[in-house]
């Protein structure tokens, strides 16, 4: 963890990271006509606010958007609802451009589903990674945990479990 920031700053700075790593990645993207997911790591030169980071911190930023965009491609091809089902709760809590950003890379990600798939077989989140947004369950007593913005997942509020995924639909 960054030692530079105070913990609930750098968990705040951590969030807003993966917020602008996510639209540094679109809009390259669409810059190139490349998916989303090969753009997140060629946007981190990008990204001064990645620089108060470690490249452990900035390697696992990337890791967890990757696994939270997969995630949820996942759910559009399985279920071809909306989704603002996947988050489990009201969209109006989240910021409209960064839900349009995640809607949208959500979408690109679909279409890369396979390579992805290989690369995140085991979508487990555990508690102190950072999740963007949406609902998690607890593995151990099944206690949901609903996300607005990106930021760290604490051990599950009931049992204190440190182990979630995502509801299965």
């Amino acid at each position: 963890m960054n030692d530079l920031l105070p913990p609930h700053d750098f968990i705040d700075a951590l969030g807003e990271a993966y917020e602008l790593l996510l639209e540094k990645a679109l809009q390259k993207a669409h810059q190139s006509g490349a998916l989303v997911h090969h753009m997140i790591e060629e946007s981190r030169g990008d990204i001064t606010a990645l620089h108060r980071f470690s490249d452990d911190e900035v390697i696992k930023l990337e890791e967890y958007l990757k696994r939270d965009l997969f995630d949820a491609a996942q759910y559009l091809e399985k279920t071809e609802k909306d989704l603002k089902y996947w988050l489990d709760f009201d969209v109006a809590l989240i910021k409209r451009e960064f839900w349009n950003q995640f809607t949208e890379a959500a979408g690109h990600t679909r279409i890369a589903l396979n390579q992805l798939r290989e690369m995140a077989k085991n979508t487990g989140y555990l508690s102190g990674e950072l999740i963007g947004i949406g609902t998690i369950v607890c593995s151990q007593c099944g206690e949901k945990l609903h996300f607005h913005k990106p930021t760290h997942i604490p051990p599950c509020l009931k049992c204190g479990g440190t182990l979630f995924h995502r509801q299965r639909f």
